[in-house]
C-alpha cells in the first residue's frame, strides 16, 4: 500500500502540535440559559434536573485559577510553541488566558463561541455562531482564529461555513497523521483538513479517572517515538497532543505533561509549532 508523505521543514522527522483547550466559563450551566447542568463532570455527578452543579463549575474553575499557570510556566520554560482551541466565551470571561496567549505568542484556533454542541443547529444559528465567535476571539486576542474545532460533532453545514467565514483549516477529523485536503465540500475553494488525536487527549483521565498520569504518559511517549521513527524512516508524520487547564493542571498530574515536554527535547528534529503553520506549510507544498 502506498502511504501519504509531507516534509516538514529543515527535514524535521516529526511535527508535534500541542493543543490547549480552553473551555472553562462556557460550559453548560442553567445561569447562562442552558436547560441543566454539564454533564462532563469528573466527580460523575450529573442529574437531568434544572439545577446548578456549583461544584463542577468550580471544578472548571480549578482550571483558571491554578491550572493555567502551572500550563503556561511550562509551556515557557520548554519553549513549546502551542494552538490554545478556546471557547471564545471563556476569554471573554477570564480575560487573563487570552493575555496569555497572546504574551506567548501562540495561536488562538476556535473552540466555538461556547463550549456547546453545534450539531442541532440550522443553518442560520451554525453561521451566526461562527461568526460570534470569530469576532470575539478577534476582541479579545487581537487576531482572529483561522482553524476550528467543534464539540465533537458538527452539521453537515459546518465546513462550508466555515471556508465562507475565512477558516483556513477544520480540525473535526481523526482518520490519519497528517493534513489533507478537503476538496469536495467547496471545490471552488478546498479546505485544509489537519486530523486530531482523541488518544492522546488528557481527556482521559477525566471521563476515566482510573486512567493515570503514569499511563497517559506511557501511551504519549509510545505515540511519539513511533511517529519519530517513522519520520526517521523517511515518512514523516504530524503528532497532536490534547490538553485541558482543569486536567492536566491538577498537581498530581502536571509532573506527567514536563516529562513529555523534556522527552520532547531529547530528541533532534521535532517541529514544535501552531497547527496554523502545519497548514500553511501543507499548503504551500501540497498545493490543492
Amino acid at each position: 500500500m502506498k502511504e501519504e508523505r509531507i516534509d516538514w521543514p529543515s527535514s524535521a522527522k516529526l511535527a508535534l502540535s500541542v493543543v490547549v483547550n480552553v473551555e472553562e466559563g462556557s460550559e453548560m450551566t442553567i445561569a447562562r440559559g442552558d436547560r441543566g447542568m454539564e454533564p462532563v463532570d469528573e466527580l460523575g455527578v450529573f442529574v437531568k434536573s434544572a439545577i446548578r452543579n456549583y461544584g463542577n463549575e468550580s471544578n472548571y474553575l480549578y482550571g483558571i485559577k491554578a491550572g493555567a499557570p502551572r500550563v503556561v510556566k511550562l509551556l515557557k520554560r520548554y519553549d513549546i510553541m502551542a494552538s490554545w482551541t478556546v471557547a471564545a466565551m471563556a476569554l471573554e470571561n477570564h480575560p487573563e488566558i487570552a493575555e496569555a496567549i497572546v504574551e506567548l505568542g501562540h495561536e488562538p484556533v476556535s473552540h466555538g463561541w461556547r463550549w456547546v454542541h453545534q450539531f442541532k443547529m440550522d443553518e442560520a444559528t451554525e453561521r451566526d455562531f461562527i461568526a460570534r465567535a470569530v469576532a470575539s476571539i478577534e476582541k479579545t486576542t487581537g487576531t482572529r482564529p483561522y482553524g476550528w474545532l467543534s464539540r465533537y460533532l458538527h452539521t453537515d453545514n459546518t465546513r462550508r461555513l466555515l471556508s465562507e467565514a475565512g477558516f483556513e483549516y477544520h480540525m473535526d477529523d481523526y482518520s490519519g497523521d497528517i493534513p489533507y485536503w478537503d476538496r469536495e465540500t467547496v471545490p471552488e475553494k478546498p479546505m485544509v483538513i489537519m486530523p486530531y488525536q482523541l488518544d492522546t487527549n488528557d481527556m482521559k483521565m477525566w471521563t476515566d479517572p482510573a486512567i493515570t498520569p503514569t499511563q497517559w504518559l506511557d501511551y504519549a511517549v509510545r505515540c511519539f517515538d513511533q511517529l519519530y521513527a517513522e519520520g526517521e524512516d523517511g515518512h514523516p508524520k504530524m503528532m497532536s497532543l490534547g490538553l485541558h487547564l482543569r486536567i492536566i493542571g491538577r498537581p498530581g498530574r502536571i509532573w506527567a505533561l514536563e516529562e513529555f515536554f523534556r522527552h520532547v527535547r531529547r530528541k533532534p528534529d521535532v517541529w514544535v509549532t501552531t497547527r496554523r503553520a502545519i497548514a500553511q506549510h501543507f499548503t504551500q507544498t501540497v498545493p490543492a
